[in-house]
C-alpha cells in the first residue's frame, strides 16, 4: 500500500512516533506560526555594517589550474541560461522563474508559507526541483568564478539573481520559507557569495548597504531561531538550520539578535553534530550522501568559526576529523563510498565545476586541515573548495587517538568492508534500521550486500531516484526488493507508514565481523541476522576468499515455510545471461573486458527482469530524479528452514 505524506492517516503515524516534548514543541511552533501570519516586522535598522570575513591573501592563488578551469567552463554555462538539476535540462536561467518547476511545468502557488502545501505535487510541482534552484549553489559557483577571474560579468548576473530573488520571495510568503534546510543552506551560500564577491566594487551595495538584503537576512536568521527541526526530525535538517544560522550570525553579524542567534546555533549545532554521528564517525541516518552533507556543513561553518574568530569547542572538530577517517575508511579504490539509504544530491557548498569529485575533494579538505593518516587512499583530484576552507579554518591535530590501519568494520553502525583482491569491494549491513523514531532515510535493507570490483557496480544498491509525487517509485527504491537481500511473504523487514516515516524497524545484529582474512590470501567473513519477519529469523553469512576470488553468500530462515524471493541487483555496466541458475557477467572498465560467473541457489526459480514498471522492478538511479534499466535477477520458491540458499560470485582473471 502506498502513504501519501499529506493523508490524514499519515499525520497520525507521524504523531505516533513523537514523544511529549516533542508533542509540545510542535503545538509552540503552529501557535507561532498563526501568530506570525499578521506580524511581520521589517526587522532592526542597520547602519554602518561592514563584511570582514574575507578570505586571507594568497588563497585564491592556491587553487589549481585544472580546477579552476572546470569551474569556469561551469560559470559560462550558467551564463548562457544552461543547467542540469536532478536530471532535467533547463536553459531558462539568465531569467528565471523562482517558482517555476520544469519537470512539471506547474508553478508553487502563493501565499502565508505555512499554508503551501508543498508535499503535494498536484498543486505545487516537484518541490525539490523548486527548492534546488533557490539554494543559490549555482551563484557561489558563479561568484567563485569572479573571485578568480575578476570578470564583472559573473558578480552582475550574482546580483541580478539575488535582487529579483529577494524581490520575489518576501519574508513569510511562497513556498521558499516552508523549509529550514533550505533556509539554511541558503544563508551559507549568502556568506559565500558575499565573500567571494569582495573584490567587486559592487558587494557592500548588494549585501550591507541594501536594505532589501538586510531584510532577508534577519528574517532568514529570524524564522530559523523560531522553528528549528525538532526530536523525531533532528537529523541532517537541524545541522543545516544550525549550520547556516551559524554562519550568517558570524559573517553577518550586525543586528541586535546576531550574538544570541550565534551562541544557540553553535550549541545546537555542537549537540546535533554529536547526535547525529556515531562514534566511529559514520552517520547516523546510514545514508552515504547525508554523511556527506553533514561533513560539508560542519566544515562551512568551522570555516566561519575560525574567520570569525569565534571559538568553538574541541568536540566539533572531534567529529568531524572522525567522519573524515571514517569516509577514507569505507570509500573503495576509486574514492566511491557505499550507495546506502536515501540519496538526493544535497551538498553544504558548491564552488565547483562538473567532474570535479565530491568524496575525493572532501578526503583533500581532511588532509589539510586535520592531516591524513598512512593508510588513507590517495586523492589524485584537484578541486576548489578544498584551498578556500583550508584558507579559513586554523589546521589542527586534535589529541585523541585516530586508527592506525584501515578500519574495516563498525559496530555501532553495523557496517563491514570485506576487501580482496583486484579491487573486490563489498559492503556488508547489519546495521540499525535508520536514525530516530522515524528513521526518515532509511530503506529497508538489512543483511543487504553491496559489491564492486574496481569501482564498478557489480551487486548494486539501486539508489534513490525520487522523495515526493511519485509513491510507487518511492516505495520500489525503499523496499526489500529493491535491494540485494532476501523477502519473506511479498513484504518488507520494516514497515513504512509513508515516504520519511517508518512504523516499525527491522532489528539487525552482527554475529561475526572478520574483514582482515582476505588481507593475506585467506577468507575474510562476516554473519548477521534480523529480525523484520517475525516469527522467522533472517541470517545471512557472507564469506570472501582472496586466493579464488570468490564471494560466497548462505541465507538462512529460521522459522515456519515461508514464501521467499532472493534478489540481485546488477550495475547498469553489467551485461548478464542468465542460463537456469547460473548467470555470466561481462563488463569493461577502461577499455579492458571484465566477467565473473554468479552460481545462484538451485531450490529457488530464477528470472531475469529488467526496467519494468508495473510494477517496478529492475531500475538503478544514479543520482536523484534520474533512473535507468538495469538487470535484476530474482529467485522465488519456499523456505522451511531445514537448507540454506547459497550463492557464489566468481571474478575471472
Amino acid at each position: 500500500m502506498t502513504v501519501s505524506s499529506g493523508s490524514a492517516g499519515w499525520y497520525l503515524r507521524r504523531l505516533s512516533r513523537m514523544g511529549p516534548r516533542e508533542v509540545g514543541g510542535r503545538v509552540g511552533d503552529a501557535v507561532r506560526r498563526r501568530r506570525w501570519r499578521s506580524a511581520r516586522p521589517d526587522g532592526p535598522s542597520v547602519t554602518g555594517a561592514r563584511f570582514t570575513a574575507v578570505l586571507p591573501a594568497d588563497t585564491l592563488a592556491a587553487v589549481p589550474p585544472d580546477a579552476a578551469k572546470r569551474l569556469i567552463a561551469e560559470a559560462d554555462r550558467l551564463m548562457a541560461g544552461q543547467a542540469e538539476f536532478f536530471g532535467v535540462v533547463r536553459d531558462d536561467l539568465v531569467d528565471p522563474d523562482w517558482w517555476y518547476d520544469p519537470k512539471t511545468g506547474r508553478r508553487a502557488p502563493w501565499g502565508y508559507a505555512f499554508d503551501v502545501p508543498y508535499r503535494n505535487e498536484e498543486a505545487v510541482g516537484d518541490i525539490k526541483q523548486i527548492w534546488e534552484l533557490s539554494r543559490h549553489q549555482y551563484l557561489t559557483v558563479l561568484a567563485a568564478a569572479y573571485a578568480i577571474t575578476e570578470d564583472e560579468r559573473y558578480a552582475e548576473r550574482v546580483a541580478e539573481h539575488l535582487r529579483s530573488w529577494w524581490a520575489a520571495n518576501a519574508p513569510l510568503r511562497g513556498v521558499h520559507w516552508t523549509s529550514g534546510i533550505e533556509l539554511g543552506i541558503r544563508l551559507v551560500s549568502w556568506v559565500w557569495i558575499r565573500r567571494l564577491l569582495d573584490g567587486w566594487p559592487g558587494a557592500a551595495g548588494l549585501f550591507e548597504d541594501n536594505p532589501a538584503a538586510l531584510r532577508q537576512i534577519w528574517h532568514h536568521q529570524r524564522w530559523l531561531a523560531a522553528f528549528p527541526s525538532r526530536g523525531s526530525s533532528a537529523n541532517n535538517h537541524i545541522v543545516a538550520e544550525a549550520a547556516g544560522q551559524f554562519a550568517a550570525a558570524c559573517a553577518f553579524g550586525w543586528f541586535p539578535s546576531s550574538a544570541r542567534w550565534r551562541a544557540d546555533a553553535l550549541r545546537l549545532l555542537e549537540q546535533h553534530l554529536r547526535s547525529n554521528t556515531f562514534g566511529s564517525g559514520l552517520n547516523r541516518e546510514l545514508a552515504t550522501e547525508y554523511h556527506g552533507l553533514v561533513l560539508e556543513l560542519g566544515l562551512a561553518a568551522l570555516a566561519e568559526a575560525d574567520a570569525a574568530d569565534v571559538p568553538v569547542t574541541a568536540s566539533i572538530r572531534l567529529v568531524l576529523l572522525r567522519m573524515t577517517d571514517a569516509l577514507a575508511a569505507v570509500v573503495d579504490n576509486r574514492l566511491r563510498p557505499p550507495r546506502q539509504g536515501d540519496a538526493d544530491d544535497g551538498y553544504g557548498l558548491v564552488v565547483d565545476g562538473a567532474g570535479t569529485d565530491r568524496w575525493g575533494s572532501l578526503l583533500a579538505t581532511g588532509d589539510a586541515v586535520f592531516g591524513r593518516l598512512a593508510w588513507w587512499p590517495t586523492v589524485i583530484g584537484t578541486d576548489v573548495r578544498t584551498p578556500l576552507l583550508a584558507g579559513l579554518i586554523r589546521p589542527t591535530t586534535p589529541a585523541v587517538s585516530r586508527p592506525e590501519s584501515r578500519p574495516a568494520h563498525f559496530a555501532d553502525a553495523g557496517m563491514t568492508i570485506l576487501r580482496g583482491p583486484a579491487e573486490i569491494w563489498c559492503r556488508c549491513d547489519g546495521g540499525p534500521h535508520g536514525f530516530l523514531s522515524i528513521a526518515a532515510h532509511a530503506h529497508a535493507d538489512a543483511l543487504s550486500v553491496e559489491v564492486r570490483h574496481d569501482g564498478v557496480d557489480v551487486l548494486a544498491d539501486p539508489g534513490t531516484f525520487c522523495y515526493h509525487g511519485q509513491p510507487e517509485w518511492r516505495q520500489y527504491f525503499r523496499s526489500t526488493l529493491g535491494h540485494n537481500t532476501l523477502q519473506l511473504d511479498g513484504g518488507d523487514q520494516s514497515v513504512s507508514g509513508g515516504p520519511f516515516l517508518w512504523t516499525r524497524h527491522a532489528r539487525s545484529r552482527v554475529l561475526v565481523a572478520d574483514p582482515s582474512g582476505a588481507s593475506d590470501g585467506g577468507t575474510a567473513r562476516w554473519c548477521a541476522e534480523h529480525d523484520g519477519y517475525q516469527p522467522s529469523v533472517h541470517r545471512r553469512r557472507v564469506e570472501l576468499t582472496a586466493a579464488s576470488q570468490e564471494l560466497r553468500v548462505v541465507d538462512e530462515v529460521r522459522g515456519p515455510r515461508r514464501a521467499v524471493r532472493l534478489a540481485f541487483h546488477l550495475g547498469p555496466a553489467i551485461a548478464a545471461e542468465l542460463v537456469g541458475n547460473r548467470a555470466e557477467l561481462t563488463w569493461t572498465r577502461d577499455g579492458e573486458d571484465r566477467s565473473a560467473a554468479l552460481d545462484l541457489p538451485g531450490q529457488l526459480c530464477w528470472r531475469a527482469h529488467r526496467g519494468e514498471s508495473d510494477p517496478p522492478l529492475g531500475w538503478y538511479s544514479a543520482g536523484f530524479g534520474r533512473k535507468e534499466p538495469t538487470t535484476t535477477l530474482v529467485g522465488t520458491g519456499f523456505a522451511d528452514g531445514t537448507e540454506g540458499f547459497t550463492t557464489v560470485l566468481r571474478f575471472h582473471g
